[in-house]
């Protein structure tokens, strides 16, 4: 009798589980929108919130050590952050046609931000050269760079349409807005950030259209040319032979792994309290940047780490629903540009620190320290935000099958 009972309600149980998953979807693909404007709303100002918190825990005793205020980089972060949420919320109100035509003037005057690097004005932080000193406050264009590209990309690769589709049209003209900067930013030796633009040119390729054979040629070409760039330079051989083999060479590129490493694992699931770090006290290096979140695993524990990572899967669905939903092509590849960017980003900073990916010198998004980077990943989230605010999309009369929605590349 109780296998008969089993039979009779595990079908239904299935059909229930299955219509669940059809609610799911259709919320996601077909709800509202505006619930994506507040769900980025909601995780990027607690990621902003938490990383200002952060970071004054994690510079304290540095700013403290160098005879400075221990509120001096938490001030600084703080400000920026308040600026940022004011520009976020600003061009959240944009329409969207401003960003279409603004983004050759955008990519520009971006590109000019990164010759200044190599004039006077430049300044050279850890190795790389890619900051510029105006009056007493450094600014990184590069990070302005990325969203200038994602547009820029964006409005070229929505502008040829279909035509994407054959190869040399996806190349030309968007190899030259991607690489110009791409190699300027090269020159000041900041490959992190080279990785980045790779990332999001990628992704402008792949929702445009463009043909899979051209990603596995780009694949090889990368390949080589990343080989090229790590054995030319030793410190970069340090660390990809510390990753694999946990062999160093008198650069010593193991230590920070490895103190990042013994950070997460000292916190446990609760952590040892915030402002308790033992290890930012000089032991991990960058405590209150790149390796910022190993002290958020050591202070805030397993719990912590979790939030941190939840709140960007947040962040990327909330995305994905504004591409799923895109009215128009530059919406769709402009927010795939941007969701690569800021998650690609947080993946290989969180991957470095857990071991999961060699050293690479790229900050965590709304959390490391870094005024340049905190402003610009907040304007990028307001320009997403704007792009929630567009109708919704209708569908194509049967007579007109030529294109996938009316007004295709209005938005």
């Amino acid at each position: 009798m109780t296998q008969v009972q089993d039979r009779t309600t595990s079908p239904r149980a299935g059909a229930a589980s299955a219509q669940g998953a059809r609610r799911f979807w259709w919320a996601v693909v077909d709800g509202p929108l505006i619930h994506s404007y507040y769900a980025l709303a909601g995780s990027v100002l607690l990621l902003t919130g938490i990383g200002i918190m952060m970071v004054l825990s994690a510079s304290a005793v540095e700013s403290i050590s160098s005879q400075e205020s221990a509120y001096s980089y938490f001030l600084k972060q703080a400000t920026y952050g308040g600026l940022g949420v004011l520009l976020m919320f600003g061009l959240s109100f944009v329409p969207t046609s401003w960003y279409r035509r603004g983004a050759t003037t955008l990519l520009l005057l971006a590109v000019f931000l990164l010759g200044l690097v190599f004039t006077p004005l430049g300044s050279t932080v850890n190795g790389n050269r890619n900051w510029i000193l105006v009056g007493g406050q450094t600014f990184q264009p590069s990070e302005a760079a990325k969203l200038a590209v994602c547009l820029w990309l964006a409005m070229v690769l929505a502008r040829q349409g279909d035509a994407v589709r054959e190869w040399r049209q996806a190349l030309w003209p968007s190899v030259l807005g991607f690489a110009v900067p791409t190699g300027m930013v090269a020159l000041g030796e900041d490959m992190g950030t080279v990785l980045v633009f790779v990332l999001v040119y990628a992704a402008a390729l792949f929702f445009a259209g463009a043909p899979l054979r051209l990603f596995a040629v780009a694949a090889v070409g990368a390949g080589v040319l990343g080989t090229l760039a790590v054995v030319t330079a030793p410190h970069r051989v340090d660390r990809i032979t510390g990753w694999l083999f946990g062999q160093c060479g008198a650069t010593d590129a193991c230590y920070q792994a490895q103190q990042g490493l013994n950070a997460l694992a000292s916190g446990g699931w609760w952590g040892v309290g915030l402002g308790q770090s033992r290890l930012k006290y000089n032991y991990v290096p960058e405590a209150h940047n790149d390796y910022i979140f190993s002290i958020i695993g050591e202070e805030l524990g397993l719990l912590g780490a979790v939030l941190i990572l939840a709140l960007f899967a947040i962040m990327a669905l909330a995305m994905g629903r504004v591409i799923l939903r895109a009215r128009g092509r530059f919406v769709r590849i402009a927010t795939a540009c941007i969701v690569s960017w800021l998650v690609g980003q947080a993946f290989i900073n969180i991957g470095m620190v857990t071991g999961v990916l060699p050293v690479i010198g790229i900050p965590l998004p709304f959390i490391s320290y870094g005024g340049s980077s905190l402003l610009m990943s907040l304007a990028a989230v307001g320009v997403v935000m704007s792009f929630t605010r567009l109708p919704r999309r209708i569908p194509v009369p049967s007579r007109e099958a030529g294109s996938r929605t009316r007004n295709e590349d209005s938005a």
